[in-house]
């Protein structure tokens, strides 16, 4: 009964049909279906849900029309579509599971630290727009804070105050305390916050890094600790890799590869050592039965 109820005319009149439609690669019979599946759906919820309202980005306008047309047309209730501006990232791409950048309030998908360094490193010609958008501060208190960006914009203070709202409106001040120690920790290395860091901080701030559990041999060497956590490879290379300075442990190079491990330097009050080869290649060594 639904098909009936949408014409043609109008699917194909929409602006984002006619867009696909006028490009290189055309448009296919799932997208030009796409609407109608949408208008479908919203119906559906409708009936069974009670839902009146179908929120979207600006792009969603034309699937919400069709949603609309086919409800009132249908059951001669009254429904409602809001669209809202998109959130772009920093370079103007949608952000969204199919770009592959969604920026979750899950925290399993986006750390409170991910979350916050989103929001500082937005650029100026947007953050004050974002201020009003996504936190709840006085209009009065934004313009303040535009006005002493201007004075000193060295300081990104409208960034920090946006990822700080945002980040303690989604995870609490707790997630806001864990994204400041995790950013003391990577940008800053800061020991301290190693040392204060839970197994989870560890865990999402270095999604990538490798895991592993040694056992502290008396006279341990960091070389000795590279190799039993597979970070450089056996033989001169290897060592050569430590006496070139590709090796640091908490935020420190490493150029001696004979150096003893200490505790409180080496390895943290948790238990725990950071050991970074390389760039970007981190491994987190947790210590057992110190």
């Amino acid at each position: 009964g639904a098909g009936g109820r949408l014409r043609m005319g109008t699917l194909l009149s929409r602006q984002s049909c006619q867009a696909r439609l006028r490009s290189a690669e055309g448009m296919s019979l799932a997208e030009f279906l796409y609407p109608a599946l949408q208008a479908y759906d919203f119906l559906h919820l409708h009936r069974h849900h009670g839902c009146r309202i179908q929120l979207g980005g600006h792009d969603q306008m034309g699937n919400i029309m069709s949603g609309y047309e086919l409800v009132t047309k249908m059951t001669g209730a009254e429904v409602f579509g809001i669209t809202v501006p998109l959130i772009t990232s920093t370079t103007g791409d949608k952000l969204g599971k199919t770009a592959g950048n969604a920026v979750w309030l899950n925290r399993e998908k986006t750390s409170p630290f991910e979350l916050y360094q989103f929001f500082v490193r937005q650029q100026d010609n947007v953050v004050e727009k974002y201020l009003k958008l996504f936190t709840f501060l006085p209009l009065e208190e934004i313009a303040h804070i535009m006005e002493m960006h201007a004075k000193e914009p060295e300081k990104w203070g409208p960034q920090k105050r946006l990822a700080a709202e945002v980040t303690k409106l989604v995870h609490g001040r707790e997630g806001l305390e864990s994204a400041k120690r995790c950013t003391k920790a990577l940008y800053y290395s800061s020991v301290e916050a190693l040392e204060e860091m839970s197994d989870q901080e560890l865990q999402e701030l270095f999604r990538q890094a490798t895991s592993a559990e040694l056992m502290l041999e008396p006279g341990m060497t960091v070389l000795d600790l590279c190799r039993k956590a597979n970070a450089i490879p056996d033989g001169p290379s290897g060592y050569r890799k430590i006496t070139d300075g590709g090796v640091s442990i908490n935020g420190n190079r490493i150029t001696n590869p004979e150096t003893v491990l200490i505790l409180g330097q080496h390895i943290l009050k948790n238990g725990v050592s950071l050991l970074r080869v390389g760039k970007k290649n981190y491994y987190i060594i947790k210590w057992l039965q110190l």
